[in-house]
């Protein structure tokens, strides 16, 4: 099915992507503009704390985001209590002009773990005060349907701690994180090559998020590409229904018809 039969529907909100791109660590602005040019993801994550940590370089990535024409998803990475993560919340939606918020709340600066405590009492206060959470979880069950209580349309679990690219460490509870929520789920952290997005898709999964493993890339554009056409081959794939795997080996011919010889 193409995008335009099958988009990603966020609080309400078309989009013709299932792929969204951070935008920090990137060789060069002109590399990442090219890599989103290729990808065309369907939004573009931005961290207002570390940008305005550089504030004579501040300008010239607004612009340059401005100038892409794609979405900006502004995150609160970098705090580590509710209420950093109002402040910066608020400051965000002034400065990008949007509700649109990815929600990060870090409670291990090693692992950089989301603090699954507060989280919830994190996005109660964001939803209340009328901003689109996307919240940054681990695959807990417990803790994302907690999320989804407090008003989360969607929630963004890890595939693995963040930049390690390892890839989904623990199906198990992403598979039943999908089973059981019925809410887009967006895999946020720890992909590192096309494949591993190609298999959360199959799952099910209704989009990932990367920025380490396309920004770290030996050519960031061709990775960009390359993560978009696996995000498409696995929504694909997971709509077109996956045979049951068999414990046996199971002949693709029919034996009918076949000389008994051939039989025995």
């Amino acid at each position: 099915m193409s995008t335009a039969t099958d988009p990603l529907v966020l609080y309400g909100e078309v989009f013709q992507s299932r792929l969204l791109l951070g935008t920090s660590r990137y060789p060069s602005p002109q590399v990442l503009a090219d890599a989103v040019k290729a990808s065309q993801p369907a939004m573009l994550t931005a961290s207002l704390r570390r940008q305005t940590a550089h504030a004579d370089t501040s300008p010239v990535f607004w612009q340059l985001l401005k100038n892409m024409n794609v979405p900006v998803l502004p995150n609160t990475a970098g705090c580590h209590s509710v209420q950093e993560v109002i402040t910066t919340a608020e400051m965000a939606r002034e400065v990008f002009e949007t509700d649109w918020l990815k929600l990060e709340l870090i409670g291990d600066d090693y692992s950089l773990q989301p603090d699954t405590l507060n989280l919830p009492l994190a996005a109660d206060h964001l939803v209340k005060a009328g901003f689109k959470v996307l919240p940054y979880c681990t695959e807990d069950l417990v803790l994302c349907q907690k999320l989804v209580d407090v008003g989360c349309q969607a929630v963004m679990p890890w595939a693995a701690p963040i930049g390690t690219g390892q890839g989904p460490v623990n199906p198990y509870a992403m598979k039943l994180l999908r089973e059981r929520l019925s809410v887009p789920l967006i895999v946020d952290a720890g992909l590192g090559v096309p494949s591993h997005a190609c298999q959360v898709m199959e799952w099910g999964y209704d989009a990932v998020l990367l920025n380490t493993a396309v920004a770290l890339a030996h050519d960031p554009v061709a990775m960009s590409h390359a993560f978009a056409q696996a995000v498409a081959a696995g929504r694909q794939a997971y709509l077109g229904g996956a045979m049951q795997a068999q414990t046996s080996a199971q002949a693709s011919t029919p034996l009918i018809g076949t000389p008994f010889w051939h039989q025995a």
